[in-house]
């Protein structure tokens, strides 16, 4: 009977040491490398177990994860955010913006230092049919110079910073870190114009209050629905973290070469002040981008998914 006991015993705790591993099962948090996964960069570097992260390179992994119900968690663009409700039938939602622009306009041309004083030049940009292509129409045509400026597109950042860098280009509109890459390389270059502002001031002026959120943080609407408390917790230590990197910047640049977000820190330390980095939530968050939805679908109604999202899209926090 003893050793039926002691069996017992130990059977029983097996158990329960299994079940407290289940449900102490980490979280899977997806986030992508650049502009988009630096806000997270702390919570990477003191996590003790809780969440599983993984860093991806490209959109292409980070969509895979959430269309399948791997990730509870991930980073991604805000139009891919739209995008990812409406193909996954509304089982995702936007629980905050974590990066508002990242766009620059930079130049070695001494004469552009306004908006205006691109008329008649050319721009070379990169991200034709997608966010940067639609924020840059939406500015250049609220302000009067849609058929003023002529724009080049290059299919990637990488080519068209290092066409920049060499002074083959002079004028182009670049995302960071890529904007910080062409200023180390050509000291003749300079930023002349912060796209977010621009974007924010032509919003204004045609009074639909709009603001450029680039990135953002959602959720698996399941997972969000059963784990409340996990989730409040997460999005306190995202919240710190961003505050952690805003007033850190030497510090969190370390890191963020540590955690492979941006391979070289000295890099980071350049561009995350121009990074717009964030973290906005509730109500605040949904008046801040469903007009921005309403200008990317005015723009193309593919870049949010074929349709705007509805209500149940935004994460507010009862």
């Amino acid at each position: 009977m003893k050793k039926f006991a002691a069996i017992l015993l130990t059977l029983c705790l097996v158990l329960s040491l299994t079940s407290f591993a289940v449900a102490e099962e980490a979280i899977n948090v997806y986030a992508l490398k650049g502009p988009t996964g630096i806000g997270l960069v702390k919570v990477m570097n003191d996590n003790d177990g809780t969440y599983n992260i993984t860093l991806a390179g490209a959109p292409d992994e980070v969509t895979a994860a959430v269309i399948n119900g791997d990730a509870n968690i991930a980073a991604v663009p805000t139009n891919l955010a739209a995008t990812l409700y409406n193909k996954t039938q509304g089982k995702v939602q936007l629980v905050a913006l974590n990066t508002l622009g990242v766009l620059h306009i930079v130049t070695s041309d001494p004469t552009i230092q306004s908006l205006s004083d691109l008329e008649g030049k050319t721009l070379w940009a990169t991200g034709q049919g997608s966010t940067p292509e639609y924020v840059l129409n939406y500015i250049l045509e609220a302000n009067g110079l849609a058929d003023k400026v002529e724009v080049q597109y290059l299919a990637e950042h990488a080519e068209l910073a290092t066409q920049a860098a060499s002074g083959m280009v002079d004028v182009a509109l670049l995302p960071e870190p890529h904007v910080t890459s062409v200023l180390n390389q050509n000291k003749d270059f300079r930023i002349a114009l912060d796209v977010t502002e621009l974007f924010n001031q032509a919003a204004a002026g045609k009074g639909e209050n709009a603001v450029l959120s680039m990135g953002c943080v959602i959720v698996n609407k399941e997972w969000a629905e059963n784990n409340a408390d996990k989730l409040a917790a997460f999005m306190d230590a995202y919240a710190a973290s961003v505050e952690f990197v805003n007033t850190n910047v030497d510090e969190a640049s370390q890191m963020v070469e540590a955690q492979g977000i941006i391979p070289k820190a000295a890099v980071a330390k350049k561009a995350i002040p121009n990074c717009h980095i964030v973290f906005v939530t509730g109500e605040e968050m949904k008046t801040q981008i469903a007009p921005f939805f309403q200008v990317l679908y005015n723009a193309n109604p593919k870049s949010v998914g074929g349709a705007l999202p509805v209500e149940d899209f935004y994460y507010i926090a009862k």
